[in-house]
């Protein structure tokens, strides 16, 4: 799990909806409504799909369904821990001793110790305070604007948790395009080793070809036709200029919003592509470089893993 420190998160940026975000982030924000505080926290990680769970007092589960909605519609993908927790600074309206209960337990022990012929307790308040039920909660009352302020509250901790998830999500930007600026200046690096590699190739073939023959005799234009299609079999100037090409096409999507699937593709491709230019560069050098290449692609789709 990939664990952030917390920060001071600053407003939303222009175009911020234009941004990769990170699936990783935190919010939080409260209101007062009446003798109410409404405190909404909301947590996110990564996750192919929507996971989303929710927990709020008793007083609000019939709204559960429309907060889901609201939640899930503004974050889209992750898993999201979503806490609404509702106190009242008036004590009178948190819990109260029912009377009535107490005066009935009373009215009870009283009679049962009649009737079996023994004393009643001495200390009767602290058994009265034991007895179950004394201690009531009155039903809460929920209309339609202290809903709407709980909502409100709840758009309040998405706004700060998109802002949050902007900035992870900038840091991840950042590491992804240095890490594809890498694969392209190793790409770079394979042209020199190319230049020799054919005539290796050929030096190779004519030496084995002349060992096989008994007078070291062959016929050289039947030679040429079967290394020009051995050669054409190993050319690898395609694979690089698709390779950079996915290169570019990533760089690009950085900059567009919910791009995390639509870069884990590129980066497939991007995959294949190296994958191909290994199996065909019979070359010490460029192997060494495609292995490089590989590295750098698995740091990539380990952070593409992060983004929304």
């Amino acid at each position: 799990m990939v664990v952030f420190p917390l920060k001071k998160i600053l407003p939303l940026p222009h175009k911020a909806f234009d941004m990769i975000r990170s699936m990783t982030g935190y919010g939080i924000a409260e209101n007062l409504y009446d003798t109410k505080k409404i405190v909404v926290e909301v947590k996110t990680l990564n996750s192919k799909q929507l996971d989303l769970t929710v927990k709020l007092p008793n007083e609000l589960r019939a709204f559960e369904f429309d907060f889901r909605n609201q939640i899930g519609s503004r974050l889209l993908r992750g898993k999201i821990d979503a806490s609404i927790s509702i106190t009242d600074s008036d004590a009178c309206h948190n819990n109260y001793i029912d009377s009535e209960t107490v005066a009935a337990y009373r009215q009870q022990i009283q009679n049962i110790s009649g009737q079996i012929g023994i004393e009643p307790p001495t200390d009767m308040a602290t058994l009265l305070f034991r007895m179950p039920g004394i201690f009531s909660i009155p039903e809460p009352k929920c209309d339609d604007a202290f809903v709407a302020k709980v909502a409100e509250t709840i758009t309040q901790t998405l706004d700060t948790l998109d802002a949050f998830r902007i900035q992870e999500g900038q840091t991840l930007k950042d590491d992804l395009l240095h890490r594809v600026q890498l694969i392209l200046s190793l790409l770079d690096q394979v042209e020199p080793y190319e230049k020799t590699r054919h005539e290796t190739i050929k030096q190779r073939l004519t030496k084995n070809l002349t060992e096989l023959t008994s007078e070291g005799q062959y016929d050289e234009n039947r030679f040429e036709q079967e290394l020009i299609f051995y050669l054409e079999k190993l050319d690898i100037t395609e694979e690089k200029v698709r390779l950079r090409q996915h290169c570019n096409y990533f760089q690009t999507t950085c900059d567009e919003d919910q791009a995390g699937k639509k870069l884990g593709f590129i980066a497939q491709e991007m995959g294949r592509e190296i994958n191909t230019l290994g199996s065909k560069a019979n070359e010490v050098n460029i192997q060494r470089l495609v292995v490089q290449m590989k590295d750098e692609l698995e740091k990539i789709k380990e952070q593409i893993c992060n983004i929304l």
